[in-house]
Order: structure tokens, then sequence, then C-alpha cells
């Protein structure tokens, strides 16, 4: 099973302009999610997706891998989209969202594992969100 994290990072947010690069802790928010996002196991390669050439920047410069989208695009999922157009060996694509730094690792474990044993065909939900959704132990 082949697993990838994309973290969709629009720099022109109407409420936050520049979101992807807001200082937290004296770090950009983009590595802080980017580097949860590599604590995850599954995920063999995590990627941000921009059309913004300073978060490129950025994220060559922590040393994060990331990918050059269209300008055109409505939403994170469209741009996740194109993503998934260019690596169709993928079989579970997580979207990470850009503005979750405190994302847990373990729920994009969750997620990607859970995404893949359904039904057997990775093809038929190879991709998922983590956007609002919430996990909770059951204690067992």
């Amino acid at each position: 099973m082949k697993v990838m994290c994309v973290i969709p990072a629009r720099f022109s947010s109407t409420r936050l302009p520049g979101k992807p690069l807001a200082l937290i802790a004296g770090k950009p928010m983009i590595q802080h999610v980017y580097t949860r996002a590599c604590q995850a196991k599954l995920p063999q390669e995590v990627l941000v997706a921009t059309d913004d050439e300073k978060v490129v920047e950025t994220v060559k410069g922590f040393g994060g891998n990331v990918i050059m989208t269209s300008s055109e695009h409505p939403s994170g999922t469209d741009r996740l989209a194109e993503v998934a157009l260019k690596y169709p060996d993928v079989d579970v694509i997580v979207n990470v969202q850009g503005d979750e730094p405190m994302i847990t690792p373990q729920v994009i474990d969750l997620l990607a594992g859970a995404v893949y044993q359904r039904g057997g065909d990775p093809s038929a939900d190879h991709m998922a969100t983590l956007e609002k959704t919430l996990i909770w132990p059951t204690g067992d």
C-alpha cells in the first residue's frame, strides 16, 4: 500500500492572507503541519501543494517536498485532485489541511488505514481528508 499525505496550502486566503507562512513559535504554520504529517508511520511521502512561490521557497527552506499547482483551484480538494493525477501509483491520499498545526500523526495513520481497508479496492476510496474529523479512543 502506497500512502501519501498532501497538504494544500493557499497563500491568498481571504480571511488570513499568508496563512501558511504565519509564524507559530518562530516557525511557519506549514512547517508545523508538515513535521507532524512526517511523523505518521503509514505515509511514504508528504507533499505540500501550493500555488505560491513564497510557500514553495519556505517549504524547500525547511527541507520539505512541495509541488506547484494551478492558481485556478477554488478549493484545497481541487488542488489535491491535481496532485492525485500526477501520482497514479499512490493507493491512498490523505488530505491534511495546511492550517492544522496540531494534527496528530496517529490520526493520519488511522484514517489512511481505514480508507485502505474499506472494500479491498483502494482505487474506490483513494482520497480522504482529516478536516473536522475526530477520532476518539474506545478504551479497548
